[in-house]
């Protein structure tokens, strides 16, 4: 399993990565308010579980939270992020031992095991193929534009797609990728989590 770091390292060779930075000091932290402070560890899978990611206004709520943040079990570091804002979607990949790598994409966020509102296409894809996984969602009136919102940026929510698609070429032993969420708006796409595992054949 991948960290934090190490997977949005890998993601941001295909996709736009949000600008962040992993530090273990608060010294360190460039403050960029509203900030994203998320726990940085090699044994917790679901950060929210732990009550691991935080939105920070400024640098009082900064410095209380990267120290309670640092104190809990098994965090090593904390990745700081520019707060970004959208619409969340989760891009999935995994590996079927009948079919190869299956891509995922949904609706986002904490919302996606609520919801289950996914739709599935064998890598790689096509743009035609990413519409059609867009249109399949119950939801997708959330990226279309609902009660008065701006709609998502869907060519670029496309290319999105398609790009993730291609990762299993170059990663052909990539056994699963959670990337949730991008948070997309109306002018760009960015994740801003990540969570790779690899099998060893």
């Amino acid at each position: 399993m991948k960290n934090l770091e190490e997977s949005l390292k890998i993601v941001g060779n295909f996709l736009p990565v949000v600008d962040h930075q992993v530090v273990k000091h608060i010294e360190d932290v460039k403050q960029d308010f509203p900030m994203v402070l998320k726990i940085v560890s090699d044994k917790i899978s679901h950060k929210t579980d732990v009550n691991g990611v935080r939105i920070v206004k400024d640098e009082k709520e900064l410095k209380k939270e990267f120290a309670s943040m640092m104190k809990i079990k098994n965090v090593k570091a904390i990745l700081a992020q520019k707060f970004v804002e959208g619409t969340e979607v989760i891009i999935g990949l995994k590996k079927d031992a009948a079919f190869g790598h299956a891509l995922m994409f949904g609706i986002g966020g904490v919302m996606v095991e609520l919801l289950k509102d996914v739709s599935f296409r064998i890598c790689p894809i096509s743009k035609k193929d990413a519409e059609e996984m867009i249109n399949e969602l119950k939801a997708k009136k959330l990226l279309i534009g609902f009660r008065g919102k701006e709609p998502v940026n869907l060519s670029l929510l496309k290319k999105c797609l398609v790009q993730a698609s291609e990762i299993p070429k170059k990663y052909p032993y990539l056994k699963e990728l959670d990337i949730n969420p991008l948070i997309i708006n109306e002018k760009k796409a960015l994740v801003v989590d990540a969570r790779m595992d690899f099998s060893d054949k």
